[in-house]
């Protein structure tokens, strides 16, 4: 049996806890959780299995070298006290990602290049030809990361980003990203043991993670590449047999998936990314304004959504925000809502009291990820309504 490395799994502020849980239930050793960051053990089948089934990781490296330098002449020979001919031959591609946090070193282009150089120099000197820089598509991807004088090594596994599931190409003005969109569903506890709504579907981005969590069909299964696939140790039908072995774990879902959006356009995206997913067995898309709709099922609703905030988009923020209470607390009893909103100061506008709020980053900006229960039974005793303001 191959013996288990280390690996580090990248993700989005608040999502650590949700992710070592991911890593856990498949099966990683060692799981540890950082910053934006899970690290674990695993061999190769598990390094594929990993960029296949994780939802909230949005890349996975594999650190292979660790040195200290504080100055650019310790880095480049650091980087080329390694036998970078392992890893790549002359007629080969291979690009650099940098992420710098010392006082040695100010930028990430900077070490980039002296490390491109580093390995260049390497195979210039041994074979007089030198591997070329791609930036879209290398047969091998770098990451370098430094921290103060610890610099580590690794090489990306994933290549592009794993919110890139492969499904989604039509978009809307402000898209969430994917393992975003993965991360909040599971935050919210949504398993596949109610109907679902997002009110506000946009591209269908919450439809298309919350069916696929709900059949327990894997997140990136719909990719066409992976970076270890131009490795040299690239196993096909190693890949082949853990592909086959995750979609047998596919689950039957009994319940609704449902999407509503107002915008005709909108609607025809989403539809065409369900159907890109192969997921248009589960979810149903309807042209609708969510203020004027009403709860249509009869058991407990899991309702995730996020709403318009960007300055792009024409809305009038007080009413929009009123609206949305409005609708909740008349129209959906008997639901559970989470809305994500990076517009801190219109929440209060809802009129809602949240039973919980969680702190999140949506394309950079600080957000807020909450819930509001709306019971059954009399709404003058059980609706809690409030004009607290957003923290």
């Amino acid at each position: 049996m191959e013996n288990n490395y280390k690996m580090i799994a990248k993700t989005f502020f608040g999502f650590e806890e949700i992710l070592a849980k991911e890593l856990q239930n498949l099966g990683a050793q060692n799981v540890e959780q950082g910053v934006r960051m899970v690290s674990f053990k695993g061999d190769k089948g598990f390094m594929y299995k990993a960029n296949l089934s994780l939802r909230t990781a949005l890349k996975i490296l594999k650190p292979i070298y660790f040195f200290k330098a504080n100055n650019e002449q310790a880095l480049y020979k650091g980087i080329s006290s390694m036998n970078w001919s392992k890893l790549l031959n002359a007629n080969q591609t291979f690009v650099i990602d940098t992420t710098v946090h010392s006082e040695y070193f100010n930028h990430s282009e900077f070490v980039s290049q002296k490390c491109k150089d580093a390995i260049v120099d390497q195979f210039r000197e041994r074979t007089g030809q030198r591997p070329s820089i791609d930036k879209v598509h290398p047969d091998l991807r770098i990451n370098i990361h430094i921290d103060k004088d610890q610099v580590s090594v690794a090489l990306d596994t994933s290549g592009n980003a794993l919110n890139q599931r492969g499904y989604r190409t039509a978009t809307n003005i402000a898209p969430i990203n994917e393992v975003l969109a993965a991360g909040i569903l599971l935050l919210s506890g949504w398993d596949g043991q109610t109907d679902f709504l997002d009110p506000m579907c946009g591209s269908g981005t919450f439809l298309a993670e919350a069916a696929m969590i709900a059949c327990n069909i894997p997140a990136n299964i719909n990719r066409k590449e992976f970076a270890f696939e131009k490795w040299n140790d690239w196993d096909n039908d190693l890949f082949d047999n853990i592909s086959d072995s995750l979609l047998k774990r596919v689950r039957e879902f009994h319940y609704t998936i449902k999407g509503y959006d107002k915008a005709p356009s909108a609607v025809q995206k989403a539809k065409d990314n369900i159907k890109n997913a192969n997921l248009d067995e589960y979810i149903s898309i309807e042209e609708q304004n969510f203020f004027d709709t009403e709860k249509t099922s009869e058991g407990k609703l899991h309702i995730v959504f996020n709403p318009p905030y960007d300055e792009r988009l024409d809305i009038h923020m007080e009413e929009f925000y009123k609206n949305i209470g409005d609708t909740l607390k008349k129209n959906y009893p008997g639901t559970n809502a989470w809305m994500i909103t990076a517009n801190l100061e219109a929440l209060k506008y809802v009129g809602l009291k949240p039973s919980r709020k969680i702190k999140l980053f949506n394309a950079g900006l600080e957000a807020r990820l909450v819930k509001y229960e709306m019971y059954e039974g009399s709404k003058r005793t059980k609706f809690q309504v409030t004009t607290d303001s957003a923290e």
